[in-house]
């Protein structure tokens, strides 16, 4: 590991340089799953500039800065190093918190460095490392009920809050979910607890700027979240990565990123979206100005973030807005699969006998075919009808069947498939709890409505579409059911179409689809 006379051998290193030095010294002595366990993956040298970078000028002569989650403060080095050399003040307080104790002593070693590069451009760093939880220490401040005079007593804001959080996901007995409970709903990830607090942390005229998962956009569990966040700041810029391997490539991390820079809230119309292949071309990133509220429409109860990364995909948003029908309307729902396997594990066989129904697993379900029955160790393709299953095995009717989870590998998120009453002569069917079943519950689905929503689902319009605002790999119920659908009638026409001409090729299906509705 690095040394103090370190400092000396490599003196003409920004102190961000220096950082990630010691950050890969550390991460090749690391084991990978630890780090995991962790969520603790340390920022990439040119990410951690370009989110430096992003920081406006201040005029102030003393700032406060706060790295929350701030592993060996590369982000808090290049943040300092970007307002030295711009804004040019006295004075910088900087507060960190860090709880993993091998990385403590070598984050100090890391603001030593920094604080002799800020006393050598004449500014006096002051910094104070906590190795405190920093959500639960600073929870209390997501309580809304306080005074604008209590906030202001209670807790320090500052102009500044950079940071790249852990990201793990948090059981609902966790200790963190229930200091949060107001912003919580359902399992959430410890970033967005992270993010909360901190907007309650921001002086009046400060930024926060942060990298995330995409999964805070959309989706139930989110939603309390996104309520208070966009009660407290709003988005002023956000950056997109067009792939989800290069990011920290070396970490392995697959879940797709967003950089945001957020101010506190206020009435706004613009929001840009700033967009790269991934690191290699940040510097010639491009950027888009969008009205405020086609990116995120606060007013509404759902606060979805829509991310459109060119103009095709802001036709396919203007498209679907275009659109008044949905599945409500059409008196048609959406639910999970109610057949959980571990539960009913010994009633699932492999072999057909007059006491069994079929059983429709995720990979039964590929892009327009309910493939049936496949194969697999333990997963039967067949459920007995017991008194103990009867409960979980629905009508056998027609249904639309839809992946909840899309592998890393799928090019599309949305795999679905039809399935007709007459492909068994049972009276159930069990569709397993990592499907999604869509029906119509006061009667059946029409042939040509499956026909229609499957292939809709399945098309790359619809694909480009929920990849505008869903940046993981589920497929919730929720997201589906407020999706605006076009009318009805259309959705029948196509059905008819495919059926006719016989033809369920995916590459048919995109054909007809984008006809239909003449997006290229």
């Amino acid at each position: 590991m690095p040394t103090e006379s370190d400092n000396i051998a490599f003196a003409g290193e920004k102190p961000s340089q220096y950082a990630e030095r010691i950050g890969k010294e550390y991460a090749n002595a690391s084991v990978q799953s630890d780090k995991k366990h962790k969520g603790q993956f340390f920022t990439p040298l040119a990410i951690s500039r370009f989110m430096g970078n992003l920081a406006t000028p201040s005029e102030k002569k003393t700032i406060s800065v706060l790295d929350p989650g701030c592993g060996l403060a590369i982000l808090s080095c290049a943040l300092i190093e970007h307002i030295v050399e711009d804004s040019k003040p006295e004075q910088i307080f900087l507060s960190l918190y860090e709880t993993d104790t091998t990385v403590v002593p070598l984050t100090e070693q890391v603001l030593s460095y920094l604080q002799k590069w800020c006393n050598k451009q004449n500014v006096k760093l002051i910094y104070l490392l906590n190795d405190s939880d920093f959500v639960l220490e600073k929870c209390a401040s997501l309580d809304d009920s306080k005074t604008l005079f209590e906030e202001m007593t209670d807790a320090e804001h500052f102009d500044y809050i950079i940071s790249n959080p852990p990201y793990f996901k948090l059981a609902k007995n966790d200790i963190h979910t229930k200091s949060c409970a107001n912003v919580v709903d359902g399992q959430t990830n410890i970033y967005a607890l992270f993010m909360a607090i901190c907007s309650k942390l921001l002086e009046a005229d400060g930024q926060m700027i942060f990298i995330t998962p995409r999964s805070f956009a959309s989706g139930r569990y989110f939603q309390s979240f996104r309520d208070f966040l966009f009660r407290h700041v709003h988005i002023d810029l956000i950056h997109l990565f067009n792939t989800r391997k290069d990011t920290f490539s070396k970490d392995e991390v697959l879940q797709e990123l967003v950089i945001m820079r957020m101010y506190p809230a206020r009435e706004v119309s613009t929001v840009t979206v700033s967009f790269s292949q991934g690191i290699r071309d940040l510097d010639e990133s491009v950027q888009k100005v969008y009205n405020a509220s086609d990116i995120v429409n606060v007013d509404s109860k759902e606060k979805v973030v829509y991310l459109p990364v060119d103009g095709r995909d802001e036709a396919i948003l203007s498209l679907f807005r275009s659109w008044d029908g949905n599945m409500e309307k059409y008196g048609i729902k959406i639910s999970t699969g109610p057949v959980v396997a571990f539960r009913a594990y010994e009633f699932i066989v492999s072999e057909s006998s007059e006491d069994t129904v079929p059983l429709y697993w995720l990979h039964n379900v590929v892009k327009m075919l309910c493939d049936h029955p496949i194969e697999r160790k333990d997963k039967g393709q067949y459920i007995k009808v017991t008194p103990e299953t009867k409960a979980a095995l629905l009508p056998n009717k027609n249904y639309v069947l839809l992946r909840r989870f899309s592998s890393k590998e799928d090019n599309s998120r949305l795999v679905a498939a039809p399935y007709f009453g007459n492909m068994s002569h049972s009276e159930f069917v069990g569709i397993e709890n990592k499907l999604n079943y869509i029906y119509r519950p006061k009667g059946h689905l029409r042939r040509d409505e499956v026909m229609g929503l499957t292939a809709l689902l399945d098309s790359e319009l619809f694909d480009a579409y929920f990849r505008t605002f869903n940046g993981n790999i589920n497929v919730s119920a929720t997201e589906l059911r407020m999706m605006p659908l076009p009318p009805i009638e259309t959705i029948r026409e196509i059905g008819r179409k495919i059926i006719l001409r016989n033809n369920y090729s995916i590459d048919y299906i995109n054909d007809l689809i984008l006809e239909c509705f003449r997006i290229r």
